[in-house]
C-alpha cells in the first residue's frame, strides 16, 4: 500500500508554497517548546541511546536538527521532496541523513531498516494528518523501524484539539494566517478518537510503555496575543519483551 497521489501532491504543494523561514509553518515551533520537552519524556525509556533516531514525517527538519545535536546518528524521513529539500538546505554540515520516502510503503520502510538497523522513532503530529486508511500502515512502519530494541515517541493532538482548530477556522476573520495554507492545500487535520492512537500501535504488535498528556505548541497566536496550544496525548511504544 502507498499513499494516494492526491495526498502526495497536497504536501508537495504545501511545502513549495509556504514561506521558507523559521516559524512560518503552524507546527514548526522552536525545539525548546517541542522536541526538547518530548525528549525528556522519551529518553528514560530508550533501551540503547546509541541506536539511530528516525524523525518520521520530519518536514523541514527543525526538530530533526535538534535531535542531531544530541544523538550520533539521526535520519529525517518525509513524503514530500520539497520538505526534504528545505531540510537539507537547513543542514549545510550534513548532520542528518534526510530521505524522501513513503512510510506507508513496506518496501521503502524495510529498506530503511536494513540501512539503519533497529532505531528509535520520533513521530510528532503525523497520524492525524494522514488519510484514515494510511494510519495503520504508518503504525506498522514504526514497528518495522523499531525492530526488537527500539522505542518510539508518538505525540498527537487529541479530539478537543480538532474542535479548537475548527473554531479558529470559523472565526469571523477566517482562519489564522498560518492555518490557512493547511486548509488551502487540502491537508486539514482529521479527527481521531483519542483511543485510536494506542490501538493502532497495539495492532502493529507494539506495547504502550508510557503515556500522558501535554499541550502541543504551535507558532500561531490568538488575537489577544496568547500562543495557540493544542491539547495532545503522547505515548512511548516498543516491544516490552
Amino acid at each position: 500500500m502507498s499513499v494516494t497521489s492526491r495526498y502526495k501532491d497536497a504536501w508537495e504543494g504545501f511545502w513549495q508554497d509556504v514561506p521558507d523561514r523559521a516559524g512560518a509553518v503552524l507546527w514548526d515551533a522552536e525545539p525548546a517548546l517541542t522536541a526538547g520537552i518530548h525528549l525528556a519524556l522519551f529518553e528514560p525509556h530508550m533501551t540503547d541511546p546509541a541506536l539511530p533516531v528516525v524523525d518520521l514525517g520530519c518536514g523541514n527538519g527543525t526538530q530533526t536538527l535538534f535531535l542531531a545535536d544530541r544523538f550520533a546518528h539521526v535520519a529525517g524521513v518525509d513524503l514530500a521532496r520539497a520538505a526534504i529539500a528545505r531540510a537539507r538546505r537547513g543542514d549545510p554540515e550534513g548532520q542528518v541523513a534526510f530521505t524522501v520516502a513513503d512510510a506507508t510503503e513496506p518496501q521503502a520502510v524495510h529498506r530503511l531498516h536494513g540501512e539503519l538497523g533497529d532505531s528509535q522513532v520520533y513521530l510528532r503530529s503525523v497520524l492525524h494528518q494522514a488519510e484514515p486508511l494510511d494510519r495503520a500502515p504508518l503504525a506498522e512502519a514504526v514497528a518495522v523501524l523499531l525492530g526488537a530494541r527500539g522505542r518510539a515517541f508518538v505525540v498527537e493532538p487529541d479530539e478537543s484539539a480538532g474542535r479548537i482548530l475548527r473554531q479558529l477556522a470559523q472565526s469571523p476573520d477566517g482562519p489564522p494566517p498560518k492555518l490557512r495554507p493547511v486548509f488551502a492545500h487540502g491537508i486539514a487535520p482529521g479527527a481521531m478518537p483519542d483511543g485510536q492512537v494506542p490501538e493502532l500501535f497495539r495492532a502493529a504488535g507494539l506495547d504502550v510503555l508510557a503515556s500522558g498528556e501535554l499541550p502541543l505548541t504551535t507558532t500561531e497566536y490568538r488575537p489577544d496575543g496568547t500562543r495557540i496550544e493544542l491539547p495532545s496525548q503522547w505515548l512511548v511504544v516498543g516491544r516490552a519483551g
